[in-house]
């Protein structure tokens, strides 16, 4: 005979029987707390950074590309090298007038040569001795006049000679003080003037042959090359376009509702995929509100308001090494208590 008990043959059975109940009653009871949650909000958002077209001012043809697609520059490198002899001969032709310019500027403000000098010197003198002997010769002849012994027309000639005499050694002491003192005040002005109009056509002219060797005016990377060797590149049309890959952001569009924690110079964390980052910190620096074919509606027989989309913009605040426009950026957020 079986000495075991009844009660403790079914035992086994019973006790599974009740762990299956209490697990599916956790698990209903799970399901229903977890119902109730309000659902887990990623928001995902996509890098982007400046873009600066680089076009010349001036036409010309185009020489050399000296850049490829991809190739990190630097601010100030070179890009393109364009064939434009019109602008080397405007700027010989500049510096030119402006070699003519100066010389005249230095003459007017040099005065006249010592040669020149002296020779007015030279003259005066001689206008000066002719006068005094014309004086001389004028009183001898007055007194013989006076005593009759010439007539009164030999008397008026002398008078009339030792004048211009006298006149003529005015205007050669003039002359000779007018060398000495060089040209006008407003003879120097004009010839200031002269110069810094050349020098200005010059500096013209450069800047003209400076955009014949295009730089780029920022450091980054070469995005698109659009220019070919042997074209002709118009003025204003862009030859490449840089990207300034080492100042990105991350360009969000988000929720009304979802605004207070996006406010400007709000921190938050976002996980970059394809660099395998998690937890980087950001920064918001602009907010603007999305037209209205963006708005959020809200069904007419429920509860709620229109809200609308906000574009959001905020930088890393550590360096993002290897971050490349659009990539995605993910930014978890927390479910409303």
């Amino acid at each position: 005979m079986d000495d075991t008990p009844a009660p403790r043959r079914h035992l086994g059975p019973t006790l599974a029987a009740a762990l299956v109940v209490a697990a599916l009653v956790a698990v209903t009871a799970w399901g229903m707390w977890a119902g109730t949650r309000p659902p887990r909000i990623v928001l995902e958002g996509q890098l982007d950074a400046e873009q600066v077209n680089v076009a010349a001012k001036v036409p010309g043809r185009v020489a050399r590309v000296l850049v490829t697609e991809g190739q990190r520059i630097e601010a100030q490198q070179q890009l393109i090298e364009m064939d434009a002899p019109e602008i080397a001969a405007k700027l010989q032709e500049a510096q030119a007038v402006r070699a003519a310019a100066q010389a005249l500027n230095d003459k007017a403000h040099a005065g006249a040569r010592s040669q020149e000098i002296r020779m007015a010197e030279l003259n005066w003198r001689r206008a000066e001795t002719a006068a005094v002997l014309a004086e001389k010769t004028f009183r001898r002849v007055d007194g013989l006049a006076r005593d009759g012994l010439i007539a009164a027309q030999k008397r008026d000639e002398a008078e009339t000679q030792w004048k211009a005499a006298a006149d003529l050694a005015g205007a050669a002491h003039a002359q000779y003080e007018m060398a000495q003192q060089g040209a006008r005040v407003e003879d120097k002005a004009a010839a200031a003037a002269q110069l810094r109009q050349a020098q200005g056509v010059v500096a013209e002219a450069e800047v003209a042959a400076s955009e014949s060797r295009l730089a780029s005016p920022v450091g980054g990377e070469v995005t698109k090359v659009y220019a070919k060797p042997g074209e002709i590149s118009p003025a204003g049309v862009p030859v490449a376009t840089i990207t300034v890959v080492a100042r990105p952001w991350v360009v969000l569009n988000v929720r009304e509702d979802l605004m207070p924690r996006f406010r400007h110079g709000a921190k938050f964390d976002g996980d970059v995929p394809a660099l395998a980052e998690t937890g980087v910190a950001f920064e918001v620096f602009y907010v603007a509100a999305q037209p209205d074919f963006a708005t959020w509606r809200s069904t007419k027989s429920g509860p709620g308001f229109d809200a609308r989309t906000f574009e959001v913009r905020a930088r890393p605040l550590a360096d993002l090494k290897g971050a490349r426009p659009g990539m995605s950026v993910l930014v978890p957020m927390a479910p409303a208590s």
